[in-house]
């Protein structure tokens, strides 16, 4: 068997799992993406806005810890 062909199916065997791992991180990326977007949507409908929001993440260390100590 010439090296040539063996060479030609390893990248090809590479290329498909480089292949498969990067559709999986997109498709971890939208679903992600998406799950995100719906909180947001769901905030926005109860009045919320997103500065709202990004302040609760801001603060969301301070938060735990306050109520760890306080159990």
């Amino acid at each position: 068997m010439p090296t040539n062909l063996i060479i030609l199916v390893a990248a090809i065997v590479v290329a498909l799992i480089v292949f498969r791992a990067l559709l999986s991180l997109l498709k971890t990326f939208l679903s992600t993406a998406i799950a995100i977007f719906i909180v947001i949507v769901i905030l926005r409908f109860f009045g919320f806005s997103t500065n709202d929001l990004m302040h609760e993440l801001n603060h969301l260390g301070q938060t735990l810890q306050h109520f760890i100590e306080t159990k």
